[in-house]
């Protein structure tokens, strides 16, 4: 994890923390707290300071959880007010941001034995930062309380909240404990992301387009089907959803999808690709140049084309890596051409190895013209 991101659990959000918890409850040991969070915690990386930070909200809080969650809610800051999902640290108004990572943490560990007041605390916690990674437990642990309480939640007033619904229950959340039960069958989820794609928030939407995108990863025929019933029709926004949602798909070249948003057949016409320089060494620019001939007579056409390089790899093989490319129509008997620089990082990462890598390009999910590289030993 980045090294700046660590001190986003730093000593002056533990001591904010300690300074709310006490207002909240006057039986709280701050010093104690303090000290216990603060030991230790600046050689952690992000993750091991919030479980570290955990250990010291169960070493200080109240053991009976009732009233613990009754502490925690009454040291929160106001929620919220816009979509955004950007949260501040914790102040004298009370406790936001990161520091409510470790404290859903502490819900996990101490309210797995009553989960109706914790998903009460965790919908409290959401408006205030993110509760994503401390509901995927209960999930696991209370499947049919958590997706009836989620059903409800889509008509939350709070777009955290609503976002929480399809954030949480994403089978592959970045960060998150894998859902193992829902990349086996998504289908629970699926009428909380009908309810959801049409939501007023942006925020809201962004995450059921990637909850979708994951989804597709083990299911494309479920994502593909979604499309072909809920994008004819739809409005921009949905529009826009639906096409974040479908682009590791799109990647893939898989048929329906491309056929969904009329990308159906190949090109039609010759296609011939430049890859400049021939040899290269490692730091320096790669240049591709597409050059599109469409057949005469024809329609236009309606291209989605991506590039995949398949380097070769420490065993002397071969590893595929598609990346985007353009997106671009083309008139009956007309040229086009594409030029794309890869950029000096794309060639410089160390899981490249020197040889001949070559370079596809694909149109509408199929191969229209190739080229290749030497990458040098030791450039």
């Amino acid at each position: 994890m980045a090294e700046a991101l660590k001190h986003l659990l730093n000593e002056q959000t533990v001591r904010a923390a300690g300074t709310n918890l006490r207002r909240a409850w006057r039986g709280f040991d701050a010093a104690a707290f303090e000290r216990d969070a603060l030991r230790g915690l600046e050689r952690l990386e992000l993750k091991a300071r919030a479980m570290h930070i955990a250990d010291a909200l169960e070493a200080t809080l109240p053991r009976d959880f009732a009233r613990a969650a009754a502490v925690i809610e009454a040291s929160l800051a106001p929620p919220l007010a816009d979509a955004s999902g950007v949260a501040s640290d914790s102040d004298d108004d009370g406790i936001a941001g990161w520091m409510l990572w470790p404290m859903g943490e502490f819900v996990v560990r101490r309210g797995m034995g009553e989960p109706v007041r914790a998903l009460a605390v965790l919908h409290a916690l959401t408006q205030r930062f993110t509760a994503e990674w401390a509901i995927r437990p209960f999930i696991v642990a209370h499947p049919a309380l958590s997706f009836a309480t989620l059903g409800r939640w889509v008509d939350d007033p709070s777009a955290h909240v609503r976002r929480l619904v399809s954030e949480g229950s994403r089978p592959r959340l970045p960060w998150g404990m894998q859902l193992k039960s829902l990349i086996a069958d998504p289908t629970p989820t699926l009428p909380l992301l009908a309810a959801l794609q049409d939501d007023v928030s942006d925020y809201v939407r962004r995450s059921v387009a990637n909850h979708l995108n994951d989804i597709a990863k083990d299911h494309p025929q479920l994502v593909a089907s979604w499309l072909e019933r809920h994008l004819p029709g739809a409005s921009a926004q949905r529009q826009a959803l639906l096409r974040h949602a479908s682009r590791t798909l799109i990647k893939r070249g898989d048929a329906r999808v491309m056929a969904a948003w009329g990308y159906a057949g190949g090109f039609e016409g010759a296609a011939s690709l430049k890859v400049r320089p021939s040899r290269i060494a490692l730091g320096e620019a790669l240049t591709l140049t597409l050059v599109l001939k469409a057949a005469r007579g024809g329609a236009r056409q309606d291209l989605v084309i991506d590039y995949v390089v398949h380097h070769v790899n420490a065993r002397g093989g071969n590893s595929a890596k598609v990346y985007k490319g353009w997106t671009r129509s083309i008139a009956a008997g007309s040229t086009l051409e594409l030029i794309k620089r890869l950029a000096l990082r794309v060639i410089t990462t160390r899981t490249y190895y020197p040889g001949l890598h070559r370079v596809e390009i694909i149109a509408n999910g199929r191969p229209i013209a190739s080229g290749a590289f030497k990458l040098l030993d030791g450039g």
